[in-house]
């Protein structure tokens, strides 16, 4: 009889950990609480017929290098790669456009273009490398220490006060605001030298891969994940939320079964005979602010006051750096700030499946505190009709999500936190624990498979593979990705 492994959550990491114990010989059963499989890569008509909105993750910069995914095989997805990764706009009519092609970034930033090129080829030209020593535990010696210290100079040139001070690198509002657009999207306050490496580890995908997102819709990929684990014998059972593990019949560690958690990992606190200090560990684990989310039906494109703004399916809004870190600050305060920091997604510039004929969809959402009840469609229309006049005439319909629904949604989003968990440099060593092997836990066959996991947040797999990969070590049957994927 085959080994049996249950996976709790059917995230791209939980899905992930699926398709590599099934192809690795164990009969796979993977458990959601939602009526839909995908967790982070869903699509669903959330306003009106024929407007397919991505309900969680939208844009995957992190997709493309995957060693997961590369090995899984990336023509399995029809991938959109835009030739400018991401905007951002500014008043006046300015803006700033990340290109994918580094010279073009480089030439239309001006004065801050020598910058920019000094801040992003020495990671581009490396990417594989900054993949490997970003995607690993940071107590391990890195490979390539070169590239190590070169990530991790700019990171606290960048992220710090000090570091900003002796060696001021972006100095024009388009500089500053284009990098700091990234900097914010890890949700915590500013300058951070952890959300700059955070960035930094973006930007290089910017230039190099690009910031990717499938035809149709991010459920694309979890369809591709599940017909994978369903040729391998692999189930999934929807619907069933699992609040309890000591309730849930995922076999006998003894005879070498698994439970592999894609969920958040204070789950796992929910088994008998947790030990005192591991349980203490993950009760110490933070969780950040939170996303409250929008999503609008349009009846055309975004009218950008800039032009190019249209090309980049990505939009960071929020003004100049000082605006964008004072708004974070006062997210990290516990209050909702009057101009916020808005990451959107307008897909149908290079997808027309998204939407009826001239129609579009526009993925947007803003920071505020965990667990807020806060409904955010005013605060960011506003905030992109600031940057877009006659936004506001183009919506057709809307809906919202607030932090407080979207834990209700997904339990894994502790207070509305879509990231696994906070952005502090103290996390980057503990997540969620402090070992060399994090996704291991002291009960025999459990194991950790979320985003609260290395190497974090995004659309890669990658901490679903790493936990499956220790499991099968574990179990005595290592593999790896060639000998499962080849």
């Amino acid at each position: 009889m085959a080994r049996r492994a249950t996976i709790v959550g059917s995230g791209p990491n939980g899905l992930a950990a699926a398709v590599a114990l099934a192809r690795a010989g164990y009969a796979v059963r993977v458990v959601e609480a939602s009526d839909t499989p995908g967790g982070g890569v869903r699509t669903a008509e959330l306003t009106l017929p024929g407007y397919r909105h991505d309900v969680c993750s939208a844009v995957h910069p992190a997709a493309l290098s995957s060693p997961f995914f590369r090995a899984f095989g990336l023509d399995r997805i029809d991938w959109i790669v835009p030739d400018a990764s991401f905007a951002h706009p500014l008043d006046g009519g300015r803006a700033a456009i990340a290109w994918r092609d580094l010279d073009r970034t480089v030439a239309g930033l001006g004065a801050d273009g020598p910058a920019w090129r000094r801040i992003v080829r020495p990671l581009n030209r490396h990417l594989a490398q900054v993949v490997e020593f970003t995607g690993d535990q940071l107590l391990r010696v890195p490979r390539h220490p070169i590239t190590a210290a070169r990530f991790g100079l700019r990171m606290l040139q960048l992220g710090t006060r000090a570091g900003r001070g002796m060696l001021p690198a972006l100095r024009t509002d388009e500089g500053a605001a284009l990098l700091t657009g990234v900097v914010a999207h890890a949700n915590t306050a500013l300058p951070s030298a952890a959300a700059t490496a955070s960035a930094l580890y973006l930007v290089a995908h910017a230039h190099s891969t690009g910031w990717a997102f499938p035809r149709g819709g991010a459920d694309a990929i979890a369809h591709a994940l599940i017909a994978d684990l369903a040729a391998h014998g692999g189930t999934i059972e929807l619907g069933h939320r699992i609040d309890d593990l000591s309730a849930l019949d995922w076999g006998d560690a003894a005879a070498g079964d698994l439970l592999l958690l894609d969920a958040a990992p204070r789950l796992v606190l929910t088994l008998p005979d947790v030990p005192a200090g591991f349980a203490r560990a993950i009760r110490r684990y933070r969780y950040g602010p939170a996303a409250a989310k929008v999503d609008f039906a349009l009846d055309g494109p975004v009218p950008w006051t800039h032009p190019d703004v249209t090309a980049a399916p990505t939009v960071h809004i929020g003004g100049s750096r000082a605006e964008i870190e004072a708004g974070e600050n006062a997210v990290a305060a516990g209050r909702v700030p009057d101009r916020p920091y808005v990451l959107t997604v307008q897909p149908g510039v290079l997808d027309d499946t998204r939407a009826p004929a001239g129609g579009q969809t526009l993925w947007a959402y803003m920071h505020v505190p965990s667990g807020s009840t806060f409904d955010a469609t005013e605060a960011i229309t506003r905030q992109i009709e600031r940057f877009a006049p006659g936004f506001r005439d183009r919506i057709v319909d809307s809906r919202a999500m607030t932090a407080a629904s979207r834990h209700a949604y997904n339990p894994a989003d502790i207070g509305g936190d879509i990231l696994g968990g906070s952005f502090t440099m103290a996390q980057a060593f503990r997540r969620p624990v402090l070992s060399r092997t994090p996704w291991r836990t002291p009960m025999r066959g459990v194991y950790l498979a979320s985003a609260s996991t290395p190497p974090g947040p995004g659309v890669h797999g990658m901490a679903g593979w790493r936990a499956a990969r220790l499991a099968l070590r574990d179990a005595g049957t290592p593999a790896g990705l060639a000998d499962l994927f080849g």
